[in-house]
C-alpha cells in the first residue's frame, strides 16, 4: 500500500518504493544461518490439483533460505499420500509431508486424547497445531512461517517479506502478521472488511476500552492466513481447531507478547486465491459457518477477558454490528467509484445479512455454552503430559516420509 501511516498499537512495516527481492533474500540467506526458517504448509489434498499450488511450488524452488518445508495435509488415502510426497519431491528444500489421518498420526492423537486432553474436530487449525508440533521437535529451527496454499498471485517476494521481520535480529519482532489488498475488478474480502472489522468496532463502542480490541483492531488483515513467528511462540500458543483459527491465534499472541514484538507487514500489491460462497442458508458451510466460528472464538476469547455477556448486550451488539456494518459499507461503495470497481451493493448487503444471522446463531450458542470446545492445547502442555511426544511424532513423520 501507497501510504506509511502508522495505526493502533502494533507496528506496520509498508511496502514503500521498489524493495529489492535480492536484497531481501540475501539478508535472509545470512541470517538463517543462526535463525533456521521452517516453512508450514496446510494442504487439502484437493489443492494438489489447483494451478495455485502448482505456482507456489514453482516459485519456492527458488528459495534458498527456508531449512525445511513442512506440509500438513488433510485428509486423504495412502494413494494419495503417495501422490504428495511426489508432487512435492521436486523442492530442493528439505520437505516432509504430514500425513494428518495416516496411522502413525493418528495413533498420536489418539494417545493425548487419552491422556485427557481435547484436541476437537480436524480442520485447518488442528492440522497446523500438528505441523508446530513436528517442527518443535527437530529442536533447530528458529522461525516458522505458514501460509494458504491457494494463493493464485503468490511470488517469492510475498514470503521473503513474511519471513524477515521475524528473522532479522535487528528487528526482532516476535510476531508477524501478513496484510495485502484483495481487489480484481471489485473488492473482495467480504468477511474481514463486512463482519470481522465492523464487529470489533462495535464491541468497542458498547464495550468501551479494552485494550485486546485495540489490538484486533490494529491489524489490517486480522484473518489473513499468512504470518511467522519464532518457534518458542509456537511452543506455548492454544489455538481453535476451526475456522476460528486466525481470531484464537491472534489472541494468543496478545497473550504471550509483548505489544511492541508484534508487527503486520505488506507482502503483495495485490492477493487473490479462492473465493467461499456465502451459503445464506446453510451455516454448516461457506463464510457463514467461518463467520459463526470466528464470533465463537472471538465471543469466548472476551469472556476469558472477564466480560459478561447478556441476552440484552448480545442483542446490542447485532443491532450495532448492523448498522456498523451498513455505515462501512456505503465507504466501500464510494472507493470503489473512485477507483472504477464495480460494486455490487445487493450482493454485500446480503452478506452482511448472513453475518448478523451468524453473529445472531453465535450468541445463542455462547449463551448456552460460554466456555464451549476447549482450545487445542499448547505443546508444552502436551509434552508435560507425555514426555516423550515429541519424538514419536518425528519418528512417526519421518517414517511416513521414508
Amino acid at each position: 500500500m501507497s501510504d506509511f501511516y502508522q495505526t493502533g498499537v502494533i507496528s506496520t512495516l509498508h511496502r514503500l518504493g521498489k524493495p529489492s527481492l535480492e536484497r531481501l533474500e540475501a539478508e535472509l540467506l545470512y541470517y538463517s544461518k543462526e535463525r533456521p526458517i521452517a516453512l508450514i504448509l496446510p494442504s487439502l489434498y484437493s489443492e494438489l490439483k489447483g494451478e495455485a499450488l502448482k505456482g507456489i511450488v514453482k516459485e519456492l524452488k527458488e528459495v534458498k533460505y527456508i531449512k525445511e518445508v513442512v506440509v500438513s495435509l488433510g485428509p486423504c488415502n495412502e494413494e494419495e499420500f503417495k501422490h504428495a510426497k511426489e508432487f512435492f519431491s521436486v523442492l530442493p528444500q528439505k520437505t516432509s509431508i504430514i500425513w494428518i489421518t495416516g496411522k502413525r498420526i493418528n495413533s498420536i492423537l489418539e494417545a493425548i486424547e487419552a491422556s485427557g486432553l481435547c484436541l476437537g474436530e480436524t480442520g485447518k487449525g488442528k492440522s497446523v497445531w500438528i505441523a508446530y508440533g513436528y517442527v518443535l521437535s527437530k529442536k533447530d529451527l528458529y522461525v516458522i512461517t505458514l501460509h494458504d496454499c491457494d494463493i493464485l498471485t503468490y511470488s517469492r517476494d510475498m514470503l521473503a517479506r513474511l519471513c524477515y521481520p521475524v528473522t532479522n535480529p535487528n528487528l526482532d519482532y516476535e510476531f508477524c502478521k501478513g496484510f495485502y489488498s484483495r481487489v480484481t475488478d471489485r473488492m473482495h474480502g467480504r468477511v474481514t472488511r463486512l463482519f470481522f472489522t465492523p464487529l470489533i468496532r462495535s464491541l468497542q463502542k458498547i464495550i468501551g476500552y479494552l485494550p485486546l480490541l485495540v489490538f484486533f483492531d490494529s491489524f489490517r488483515y486480522a484473518l489473513a492466513g499468512e504470518c511467522s513467528m519464532i518457534a518458542d511462540l509456537a511452543r506455548v500458543i492454544r489455538i481453535p481447531s476451526d475456522w476460528g483459527l486466525e481470531v484464537g491465534m491472534l489472541a494468543e499472541v496478545y497473550r504471550n507478547c509483548a505489544v511492541k514484538r508484534v508487527c503486520q507487514v505488506d507482502i503483495a500489491d495485490n492477493y487473490e486465491h479462492k473465493h467461499q460462497e456465502l451459503s445464506p442458508d446453510d451455516s454448516s458451510k461457506g463464510l457463514f459457518k467461518m463467520c459463526v466460528d470466528l464470533c465463537k472464538s472471538l465471543f469466548r476469547t472476551l469472556v476469558s477477558e472477564g466480560i459478561v455477556f447478556s441476552r440484552g448486550m448480545m442483542n446490542t451488539i447485532i443491532a450495532t454490528y448492523g448498522k456498523t456494518a451498513q455505515d462501512m459499507l456505503e465507504r466501500y461503495e464510494h472507493d470503489a467509484a473512485i477507483n472504477g470497481l464495480y460494486f455490487d451493493r445487493h450482493a454485500d448487503c446480503m452478506a452482511v445479512e448472513t453475518f448478523r444471522n451468524g453473529i445472531k446463531l453465535a450468541a445463542e450458542i455462547i449463551m448456552k455454552d460460554p466456555l464451549g470446545v476447549p482450545l487445542i492445547p499448547s505443546w508444552d502442555r502436551v509434552s508435560s503430559a507425555l514426555p516423550g511426544i515429541w519424538e514419536e511424532l518425528k519418528t512417526a513423520v519421518e517414517e511416513d516420509n521414508s
